[in-house]
């Protein structure tokens, strides 16, 4: 079981999505910013470092949005998905394909990760 931690990014009612790059498993689907917690981190470090890395942004990061264990052909994952803000810099894409904001009703024109599908429902339900 990989332990896996990503960001939940509100800006004006709209959230942050990542597409994927080509080169890697999953290629150009859309997933929230975040990566895999390294042994000695916690979950909150892993996730500001992973950012740091993809996006050149610093993170304050809140509480658990959600968490969920999503069985993938070659790996299982135990994705947490944090609420959390931007405390410093602008989104830039250093790993991914793009980056956009997107609001809840517009989560149908993109293809995700199927490991975000349940988080999505809930966004699209009027989570928050």
């Amino acid at each position: 079981m990989v332990e896996v931690v990503a960001a939940l990014i509100w800006r004006n009612n709209r959230f942050m999505i990542c597409q994927r790059p080509a080169s890697k498993a999953r290629a150009l689907l859309w997933e929230f910013a975040g990566g895999k917690v390294e042994n000695g981190e916690t979950k909150e470090q892993a996730l500001i470092r992973e950012c740091r890395e993809e996006l050149a942004v610093t993170l304050s990061v809140g509480d658990i949005f959600m968490d969920v264990i999503h069985e993938y052909p070659d790996l299982s994952v135990h994705l947490t998905l944090f609420n959390a803000e931007i405390s410093e810099g602008v989104p830039r894409t250093l790993e991914h394909n793009d980056i956009r904001w997107i609001a809840p009703e517009e989560i149908q024109q993109y293809d995700f990760c199927p490991a975000d599908e349940e988080i999505l429902r809930k966004l699209m339900q009027g989570g928050r």
